[in-house]
């Protein structure tokens, strides 16, 4: 019960970020269920993976939690996204797959270069250029491929790198904020299913493990983040986002240098 109250909470945590920010949680949530993991002594070869696919699994209820929200408001651009999502779904399910012969301390070191990267985006807050358009549909694709593959690889909904994309490509906060959210979604679920193949028979994965899901934790973050990504998507629309964003970037600094430390 101990285990699953901490699940509940990070899952809170995580609930309101991922609908404040149109994140799926991943970046929030894979530190925190390594050390979690961790502490339990779970599969130590593959603590990183069970991390990231469980993470990934949960980004599927909060990106429709939050979704919801920024779509009634009308900050989804769905036409937007019909053309992003495409690619994002192959590039993510391809990393997915390959995670399981991937070394996970070469994980551990591309998920912090990656969420530093991400961070300084959000940190810097550099305004598009006047007239700067969204490119065309081949474009956006390759975009998307490109972004799908490094969510698959730690396990996040895109956002941290759609959002500023869209944002460089002129579009407002909000409808950036929404569409990333609502972009998550079919990432999660292609990727989730990658990481439940890559991981089936894998050997001292806890009991409740469904390849590199587990099952406990996956109930333990959604019951918590199911309450407070809804609240979080309505701030969006009433506080100052880019004091937010700045706030966040700091803290996903700290997590990323945690978690190299940890497995370096």
């Amino acid at each position: 019960m101990i285990w699953f109250a901490a699940y509940c909470l990070a899952g809170a945590v995580v609930g309101f970020l991922a609908g404040l920010l149109g994140i799926g949680g991943g970046m929030v949530l894979v530190p925190v269920l390594a050390a979690l993991f961790t502490a339990q002594h779970f599969a130590p070869d593959h603590v990183i993976h069970l991390a990231l696919g469980t993470a990934m699994a949960t980004i599927i209820v909060t990106s429709i939690a939050s979704t919801r929200v920024h779509a009634s408001m009308g900050a989804v651009d769905f036409a937007l996204v019909w053309k992003i999502a495409p690619g994002m779904v192959a590039g993510s399910l391809a990393s997915a797959l390959a995670a399981r012969w991937i070394d996970q301390g070469a994980l551990a070191l591309a998920f912090t270069v990656i969420v530093y990267a991400g961070a300084t985006q959000m940190m810097l807050n550099r305004k598009p250029k006047p007239g700067r358009t969204v490119p065309g549909t081949l474009a956006l694709l390759l975009v998307g491929f490109v972004i799908g593959v490094v969510c698959g690889l730690v396990s996040a909904g895109g956002a941290f790198l759609t959002v500023p994309f869209m944002l460089w490509c002129g579009i407002s906060i909000r409808t950036a904020i929404g569409t990333g959210a609502m972009l998550g979604l079919p990432v999660a679920i292609v990727g989730t299913i990658g990481y439940l193949i890559s991981g089936w028979n894998v050997p001292g994965l806890p009991s409740d493990a469904l390849g590199f899901v587990s099952m406990l934790a996956l109930f333990g973050v959604v019951c918590g983040s199911v309450l407070t990504a809804p609240l979080g998507a309505r701030l969006t629309h009433r506080l100052p986002v880019i004091r937010l964003k700045r706030i966040f970037a700091g803290l996903l600094y700290l997590l990323a240098t945690k978690m190299v430390l940890t497995y370096w």
